[in-house]
Parts: C-alpha cells; structure tokens; sequence
C-alpha cells in the first residue's frame, strides 16, 4: 500500500504511519510518502472551515503529486475561538481513487492568552511554542500540545485518533455510509 501524505512534518508522518499500522494490520508492505504541498490557506488556520480546506487541498494535491498513490492523505492543525476560548487541534482529510474521502479531527486543547496575544500578532502557534521554550522546531516534535502536556500527549500520539476517524469509512462496515 502507497499512502501520499501532503507534509514533510515528520510528527504528522509519524502519527501516519502508526496508524496505518493499526488500520491496515495485515498490510505487509506500508509505505508513507510524506510530500511537500501548498494547503492553500493561511499558514495560521483561525477557523474549522480553513483548516478543513488546508488538510483537504493537502490530501488531493499529496494524490497529484504521487500518481500511483493508494491514499492522499492532508493533515492541518489549526486554531477554533468558542466563546471566549482558544482551541487547538488537527484536522484529517484522506480521498482515495475512487473519489471518496473521509474527514477526522484530533483531540483538542484549550490555549492561554498569552500564547493567543502572539498569535493574535501574528505568530504561527509553532514558532510561538518556540519562542516561550527556547526550542526550535518543536512542531516537528511534540508540538504545543507536548509541550503543554508536559509530553505527555505528543503531537504524533494526538492526531492518530483524527486519522482514525478519517479512515472510518474503508474499516467499517458499508451499511453505516450507504
């Protein structure tokens, strides 16, 4: 199985293929193609909408760019204002040849004010997470949500179950979608 994933965040490929492992388990051969693609929204998603646009564009154009691909698959954090409140969380598209696709979100996490004054600015949340930690990179790893779990909801460990969700409609049974 070929699965074209539209990133090089090596937390996102790595939530991949986990996962992958646990979806496909008698899958002898898995591989994760993480590639670079435009989402095609802002590098900063303030809203659900944009960042479902985001994971989208990235799974279909993932698909473009490795013809043979079996899935495309887009993974899109992004920040959502409920009431007063800042939350950050994953969205998951995956589309297939046949055109269907599946969509699936990771857990959430409410953000402080002060990290949201610096994104407010301006500042994507990674290089705000950065910034307070002295890290670099930190995206790449635990990302703000191990960071604010004190490790122990890594980022990779975080989207596992959105792209579980994502994938609900090729391991479940038919008679739930038609």
């Amino acid at each position: 199985m070929l699965v074209a994933v539209g990133t090089t965040n090596l937390a996102k490929l790595r939530a991949v293929t986990q996962a992958l492992k646990t979806l496909f388990p008698s899958e002898t051969e898995i591989e994760v193609k993480g590639v670079q693609v435009s989402s095609g929204v802002s590098d900063q998603p303030m809203s659900d909408d944009e960042t479902i646009l985001g994971a989208t564009n990235r799974a279909n154009r993932a698909m473009e760019a490795v013809r043979n691909a079996d899935f495309g698959i887009g993974l899109e954090g992004g920040i959502q204002k409920i009431g007063a409140l800042y939350f950050d969380g994953g969205w998951i598209v995956v589309v297939d040849r046949k055109g269907k696709s599946g969509i699936g979100c990771s857990a959430r996490y409410q953000l402080s004010q002060k990290i949201m004054d610096m994104v407010l600015k301006g500042d994507e949340l990674g290089i705000v997470m950065d910034k307070l930690t002295g890290q670099s990179d930190v995206k790449q790893a635990a990302g703000a949500m191990g960071i604010l779990t004190n490790g122990i909801v890594n980022r990779d460990v975080c989207y596992i179950q959105g792209i579980y969700f994502a994938f609900s409609q090729w391991i479940s049974e038919e008679k739930y979608w038609i």
